[in-house]
């Protein structure tokens, strides 16, 4: 983390650019903590030291960077993507570290939006006479930061969907037929993704019709949670994977307890699956006490793998935060073919992208097109 070799960045933007990038390091790894990453540069910006958060419930990124430097020399400058935190967690608070070694000057990208920090942290530099600048390439640490953000704020995970389509916007054929749409090396893609989440949230109709094992294969940073939302509980059959390795990776079942059967409830327990009874009379306020629940939960990522029933409601509800949509050449057509989507949906076009920060990345002859929902013109809930 420390470097011999003398590093000079040109600007206070290209030393959190770096801080940011470091920070990236984490994904996977630290949450439900945010991606934090750390510089540190003496008076002519080059470089003496830097560290990001490895892992949850280890050292934050301030503290990994002044192991790496050592003493700090007079007029250092600390670079942080997020305000250093001012409580005691499961580390102490790094805003006293970073006053202990004696900064100068400290840089944030932006102040840290969980409740119980809230610019404490940079008051507390600033009151011992140091100079803090809040706001370096703010855009980019709010990004980073965002599933973080979602849970403190809005007490839901960041919801990633997923789903891969032919070129004619179809799923699945009249038939129901649907494996495969996507390609070896899509579907490879998905699995990292997988293997970065906290939960994983299909339905009924999907489990009934894939019986997928949701799990990330190779096995990935992470295990996810497997939600099911099925009202009755009888898409898990005791021969569905789902049910049969619910005791290796955990499985989650958010029913309705009017309709989840006494025998069912019994026999899924007995087999290792843990039931969530949703609230609500709609399937968007199910969908809404569910992510309620999982943010609870500290579950900060859930990846929706579900069809277009499921998908709907999530679009509908605005809860859809992220996108990842495969597109294959390939054409099926038919009238009752199924689209990606269904629910509500808008009443007109949208006369901006639905998406920002858009990437297209090809996948041999598939067409990754990922990025994040736009916060406006959102669809109105049943």
């Amino acid at each position: 983390m420390s470097h011999s070799d003398a590093v000079t960045f040109s600007s206070d933007e290209r030393v959190m650019e770096r801080a940011l990038e470091l920070a990236g390091r984490g994904r996977g790894l630290v949450e439900p903590n945010p991606m934090v990453g750390a510089v540190i540069v003496d008076g002519q910006r080059r470089l003496i030291a830097e560290g990001w958060h490895q892992r949850f419930g280890g050292p934050h990124a301030e503290v990994n960077a002044l192991k790496a430097a050592g003493p700090i020399p007079a007029g250092a400058t600390l670079f942080v993507t997020l305000e250093p935190c001012s409580h005691h967690g499961k580390t102490p608070p790094c805003a006293d570290a970073v006053i202990a070694a004696g900064f100068e000057r400290t840089v944030i990208g932006c102040q840290d939006p969980a409740p119980h920090v809230a610019g404490r942290g940079i008051a507390r530099l600033r009151n011992t006479g140091m100079v803090v600048d809040v706001g370096v390439c703010e855009t980019l640490a709010q990004e980073l930061i965002a599933p973080f953000r979602m849970v403190q704020t809005e007490r839901r995970p960041w919801v990633h969907a997923k789903w891969a389509m032919t070129l004619d916007g179809r799923i699945a054929t009249r038939s129901g037929h649907s494996q495969w749409i996507s390609n070896a090396d899509s579907r490879g893609y998905v699995h990292q993704l997988r293997g970065r989440m906290d939960a994983i949230l299909t339905a009924a109709g999907t489990v009934r019709a894939d019986n997928p094992q949701l799990t990330a294969r190779p096995a990935g940073m992470r295990t996810a949670l497997r939600v099911v939302l099925d009202r009755t509980g009888e898409s898990l059959t005791a021969d569905c994977h789902l049910v049969q390795t619910a005791r290796q990776t955990p499985v989650l079942l958010a029913a309705d307890r009017a309709a989840l059967g006494d025998q069912m409830r019994g026999q899924l327990e007995q087999a290792g699956v843990e039931i969530f009874f949703t609230s609500g009379d709609t399937r968007t306020a199910r969908v809404a006490s569910l992510l309620e629940e999982l943010g609870r939960r500290q579950c900060t990522n859930v990846l929706l793998e579900a069809g277009p029933g499921l998908l709907g409601a999530c679009l509908d509800a605005g809860v859809i935060d992220e996108v990842h949509a495969f597109v294959a050449p390939k054409l099926v057509g038919g009238a009752d073919a199924k689209s990606p989507i269904d629910g509500v949906g808008r009443d007109r076009i949208p006369e901006l992208s639905s998406l920002e920060d858009v990437r297209v990345q090809p996948f041999g002859t598939d067409t990754l097109i990922h990025g994040r929902m736009q916060r406006r013109d959102e669809i109105r809930p049943d």
